[in-house]
């Protein structure tokens, strides 16, 4: 009887970050809370359960559509479904698209009932326990990483809605409602801040705490690297377009800083690119010591089911293995959802010449338009003739995305654009025997060196004015930051001859290619404002193939749609309404 009340007293706390009122706290706080803080494991579990509001995006949010497949990077295969909310004129204030509003609000909840709640504990039962100290070491770092993990929310709105109301843990439940909206400025300021009180205190590497350490690993969890990654992404936002209309320069200054902070701290701590790009997605990405030196933050994902009848866990390789690989008619088979457009793969320059393939020079055979290209285009996208990585089991075949193929249309579900995802998926997995990934995950790289590398290329080029330039503060060009990820790659170093505009525009494609499916390119664009230029026009191939064995590559251009209003999302006319009710008459933002 004991443990069931206890198991309630906690379910009724974590069901307080999960309620459906949009931003009230519940009394449950007051009558559950003695049931947790009874022993170090109780309040060590309400804790972990932040972590549960990390963002990831492998589809689950929009039936297996990833973020990609409402960008130019990926078209999805299946028609009517949410995704195509972003593109189709459907999108509206009543029609919001997605439960973040909702989802980062609680993890804030979560967060601040940690901290008004959970403080200055002694755990006075345990003293005598041989491990007190070092769970009172990691109890009294939860504070800090509640704060993180408040920020990294509001980071996530700011970016998605411009301002938001900003919750203390202080404020009584009955002004949780009738907050104003901040502005986008003083939302970022107050990430800066948080990141700024919280960096020096939160634990700084799990793997090195000495005789504060557990016998159980920790370095899933955030730590002092994971907050300046935070600050060094958030800087980069605030100075972009979207959030800094005037242009002011300085910001990009600060954005450059930030993030030479973060990669200084990162060098010193040992870690570094992983010497292969395919690494950083692969099984044991989170625990490999040759690959995980890149991953600063990711967020393991295992156990995910597509359905409740769905007996597999390997939601991601359901979701984009190649449509009809395994030749299983069950709902668990490979779907083959997120395919990778034809603006994909124009982005991958060619490997000899380091250009474009439309550029004078560089080597393209349209006759034979694959060979040749940027290394990390074999490793992200899967072609017509290709042999999948586990060919062995489903018979060797090759890939035909041509039409009438056994992987093409005009089969329903088929790629649209003559080609299959390959990037992120755990290519040994064999979805006919229903295989689980027994033991290893798939981690959602949140935060990794690669991509501050070109954070720091595009804020050191937007502030000093030229790729070439350095400061003494900035002792890093933008061309020397960009060329790190292109040396990794086996790709020539950019030219030193590009003009300011030439440069931009390969930077944005070096950004494309690298970042492809991690859930980047949906926000660069909009805090870029050039949205009119990258997705108004989705092109995909369309391959015949002919008598005698050759094929005729066909592009077709798929117009979507696109208004300004789209750089931020309505607010829910839900939250609208329910601030209204307590006193706050938001605007909504822009054009919604």
């Amino acid at each position: 009887m004991k443990t069931n009340k206890l198991v309630y007293g906690l379910f009724g706390l974590l069901a307080l970050a999960s309620c459906s009122d949009k931003m009230d706290y519940s009394e449950t706080v007051v009558k559950d809370k003695d049931y947790v803080i009874q022993t170090f494991e109780k309040v060590g579990g309400f804790m972990t359960d932040i972590y549960n509001y990390a963002d990831y995006d492998y589809g689950q949010n929009f039936g297996g559509g990833m973020l990609a497949s409402a960008t130019d990077e990926s078209v999805y295969s299946v028609s009517g479904t949410s995704i195509e909310t972003f593109y189709n004129g459907s999108w509206s204030p009543s029609n919001a698209q997605g439960s973040l509003w909702s989802n980062m609000y609680k993890g804030i909840k979560t967060c601040n009932v940690v901290l008004k709640d959970f403080q200055d504990l002694k755990f006075e039962d345990f003293e005598l326990n041989a491990d007190y100290q070092q769970q009172m070491f990691r109890y009294e770092n939860y504070k800090w990483e509640a704060r993180f993990w408040r920020a990294y929310f509001y980071f996530n709105l700011v970016r998605q809605y411009g301002g938001v109301p900003i919750i203390a843990p202080e404020m009584a439940a009955a002004d949780v409602n009738n907050q104003p909206r901040k502005s986008s400025d003083e939302v970022f300021q107050y990430i800066f801040d948080e990141c700024d009180a919280v960096k020096d205190s939160i634990i700084k590497d799990y793997s090195d705490l000495g005789s504060m350490a557990l016998s159980t690993a920790e370095d899933g969890r955030a730590n002092n690297l994971t907050v300046l990654a935070l600050k060094a992404r958030a800087a980069l936002y605030w100075a972009s377009p979207l959030f800094n209309p005037s242009g002011d320069k300085e910001r990009y200054h600060k954005a450059a800083l930030y993030t030479k902070e973060l990669l200084d701290a990162c060098q010193a701590r040992g870690m570094k690119l992983a010497a292969k790009y395919a690494d950083l997605w692969s099984t044991n990405n989170y625990k490999d010591a040759d690959k995980k030196c890149e991953i600063i933050f990711g967020r393991r994902i295992y156990g995910t089911k597509i359905s409740s009848t769905d007996p597999s866990d390997n939601m991601v390789e359901s979701y984009n293995y190649p449509f009809g690989i395994d030749m299983a008619k069950a709902s668990y088979s490979a779907s083959g959802r997120n395919c990778p457009s034809q603006n994909l793969v124009d982005a991958y320059e060619m490997k000899a010449t380091g250009k474009g393939i439309n550029e004078a020079g560089s080597g393209y055979d349209e006759q034979n338009p694959y060979a040749g290209r940027d290394p990390r285009f074999e490793l992200t996208i899967a072609k017509n003739g290709d042999l999948w990585p586990t060919a062995a089991r489903y018979n060797k075949a090759k890939l035909q995305t041509y039409y009438g193929g056994v992987n093409a249309e005009p089969l329903v579900g088929a790629t649209p654009t003559g080609y299959y995802l390959k990037k992120l998926l755990h290519g040994d997995i064999d979805l006919t025997s229903k295989t689980k990934k027994q033991g290893d995950y798939h981690t959602w790289v949140t935060y990794r060196l690669g991509e501050f590398y070109l954070n720091y290329a595009e804020a050191a080029f937007k502030y000093l004015g030229s790729a070439t330039a350095t400061s003494a503060d900035l002792p890093m060009s933008a061309d020397e930051a960009v060329d790190k990820i292109r040396q990794r790659a086996g790709m020539p170093d950019f030219p030193t001859s590009l003009s300011n505009e030439e440069w931009w525009s390969k930077y944005q494609n070096e950004r494309m290619v690298e970042l492809a499916f991690e859930g980047h390119r949906f926000w660069d664009v909009r805090r870029w404002k050039e949205a009119d230029k990258f997705f108004k026009n989705i092109q995909e191939m369309k391959i015949t193939k002919n008598d005698d064995g050759s094929f005729t590559y066909t592009r077709e251009t798929v117009q979507r749609q696109w208004d300004d209003k789209m750089y931020l999302f309505p607010i829910p006319n839900d939250v609208m309404l329910k601030h209204e009710k307590y006193g706050q008459k938001w605007e909504q933002n822009p054009g919604w």
